[in-house]
């Protein structure tokens, strides 16, 4: 089983956490794909090079999110990433393929090949085995248009392909805030911080 030093838990906002993740390892690398790229590799940049912190056993992102889909205050788990707002269709590749990279998978799939994770400690973390899709980007979404995903956020994609290229499980749990529509920056900004206890308790609480 995982213990609290082998997990890195990364989150976007202090707000998101209202100071309940204090006791565990947290990198908070603000909004946005880039912030969270940045950030997160330059913490496992850090261990690679075998400097202190070592390097984690697993990445878990912690954070909101909005879904069509789902009802406001589910907390859900999400083991596949696209980025929703890459868009080079008009050179013929597919909505969310990022061109002229290899290998060009368009989904980013951490459900059956959890890396070096086997399948004993990965069911210990993920308690609630949706695996769902989460699309990232860099808009908030307040149209409806969840496109090809579970849920909508602004960084969980980033953070996954950071993992994969490093090697490094990684899993993602998001507590939905809003349905995606017009009233979402709202609904967003109500509910920030409502989710963190039941991450704690349906989460953390397996990690000793």
């Amino acid at each position: 089983m995982f213990g609290k030093d082998d997990i890195l838990i990364v989150c976007a906002l202090e707000q998101e956490t209202e100071g309940q993740l204090e006791d565990y390892q947290t990198l908070y690398t603000g909004v946005g794909k880039v912030n969270a790229t940045f950030k997160l590799t330059q913490r496992l940049h850090s261990s690679h090079l075998h400097y202190l912190p070592l390097m984690p056993e697993l990445v878990i992102n912690y954070g909101t999110a909005g879904s069509k889909k789902l009802p406001i205050g589910e907390l859900v788990d999400c083991t596949r990433f696209i980025q929703r707002d890459m868009d080079a269709t008009s050179m013929g590749f597919f909505r969310g393929q990022t061109p002229f990279e290899s290998p060009n998978n368009m989904v980013l799939d951490f459900r059956n090949k959890p890396l070096n994770v086997d399948w004993g400690r990965e069911h210990h973390i993920n308690t609630i085995k949706k695996h769902l899709v989460c699309g990232t980007g860099d808009n908030f979404v307040d149209d409806g248009n969840n496109w090809m995903c579970d849920v909508v956020d602004m960084e969980a994609y980033a953070l996954a392909k950071v993992c994969y290229h490093y090697d490094v499980p990684f899993i993602s749990f998001k507590y939905i805030t809003d349905n995606a529509n017009e009233s979402s920056s709202k609904d967003w900004e109500d509910n920030l911080s409502d989710g963190i206890t039941e991450f704690v308790e349906k989460v953390l609480r397996k990690i000793k």
